[in-house]
């Protein structure tokens, strides 16, 4: 038999019977959630599923007023649903690479776009970068999580972690900053001739500037941030 056949395609791509992990990466762009309770997933990530699950788009009262008003101020476009029931769920987002991270007692802040999945047992608070609100058309946002469980997030191809230590800060790009370690704060400065310079245009340069000791996961690419949600 040639190795072109559909026999062996199915082999090759096959979903994997063996149940372990909460959280298991089918292939590297797509996340096995093995239910049995329930699950925070972005809204419309769902590609597949098998068994009993009920999916429900986040009610605008879930987690109380005061996130309610906090999705409201930052015209957030990446609304969460809750996945209940048993079962396999597949989880996938534009072909993105998924990492996924066992919190033990602790906390990551991730780009509202790049968050995929986490599990109940986790807690979380969208955060509004309100000092570049008004910079970058559409705001930006991040959503903090913390405690102990996992968390799956997205980057467009390889991410690179990026080290912060005391005396040593890290200047990113806002569009290409996927997640960093919750004890970090980043500032947000301005360089009027850096995109000039590089010919990408007139205006200002966002840059974020992590300082202390922590982490920043970035990605090689720059995803775009329209006004009520985003777009990559």
């Amino acid at each position: 038999m040639g190795k072109y056949t559909i026999s062996e395609f199915i082999k090759q791509t096959q979903q994997d019977d063996q149940v372990s992990e909460y959280f298991e990466l089918e292939t590297p762009r797509i996340l096995e959630v093995n239910l049995s309770d329930m699950v925070w997933a972005k809204t419309g990530s769902m590609i597949s599923y098998t068994g009993q699950i009920k999916f429900e788009r986040e009610r605008m009262l879930e987690h109380g007023v005061g996130m309610m008003f906090k999705k409201a101020l930052t015209g957030e476009g990446t609304s969460l649903m809750k996945a209940t029931g048993n079962g396999r769920l597949y989880l996938a987002d534009q072909g993105k690479k998924i990492t996924i991270f066992d919190l033990n007692n602790e906390s990551i802040t991730v780009n509202g776009n790049d968050l995929l999945a986490f599990e109940p047992g986790i807690e979380w608070d969208i955060k509004l970068m309100r000092k570049v609100a008004g910079m970058m058309s559409g705001g930006l946002f991040n959503v903090t999580l913390w405690g102990t469980g996992k968390v799956a997030i997205t980057t467009h191809f390889e991410p690179l972690t990026l080290l912060v230590r005391p005396g040593e800060p890290v200047v990113t790009d806002p569009n290409a900053t996927v997640a960093w370690s919750g004890d970090l704060t980043p500032e947000f400065r301005t360089d009027i001739s850096f995109r000039t310079f590089l010919g990408r245009g007139s205006g200002e340069s966002i840059q974020m500037e992590f300082s202390g000791e922590g982490f920043v996961i970035i990605q090689p690419f720059e995803e775009v941030y329209l006004s009520g949600g985003t777009q990559s």
